[in-house]
């Protein structure tokens, strides 16, 4: 292996190793915000009876963006994850339908009827 060849592999490995530590610190910061979605969703969940809807699709789509950084940080990918690639798409919730709050039956309006 030629010494040129070798060095471009020490950086690329510091390099990697730059971006997994940076990884790790968003991970932990991720993390906290995963916590606070869950008990924010237990709160929810209790005062209406269903979980929230805005809730269930974030709390999907960070999931899977903790898994991606886990991917990342485990040699199992070399796609960084956002704000490299695209923000996961939260997928259909297979537990409890979501809190729906049906139409209002006529509009509201806080004007006085015109004569």
């Amino acid at each position: 292996m030629s010494d040129e060849k070798r060095e471009l592999e020490r950086e690329s490995i510091l390099l990697r190793i730059l971006w997994m530590v940076i990884f790790v610190i968003v991970w932990q910061l991720a993390e906290l915000l995963l916590g606070a979605v869950v008990l924010l969703q237990l709160g929810y969940r209790l005062f209406y009876g269903a979980p929230n809807a805005g809730l269930l699709g974030f709390g999907d789509s960070l999931s899977q963006y903790l898994a991606q950084i886990g991917r990342f940080g485990t040699f199992n990918t070399d796609e960084k994850p956002w704000p490299f690639a695209d923000w996961p798409t939260p997928r259909a919730p297979e537990g409890e339908a979501a809190h729906s709050i049906p139409p209002a039956p006529h509009p509201v309006r806080d004007e006085e009827p015109k004569l």
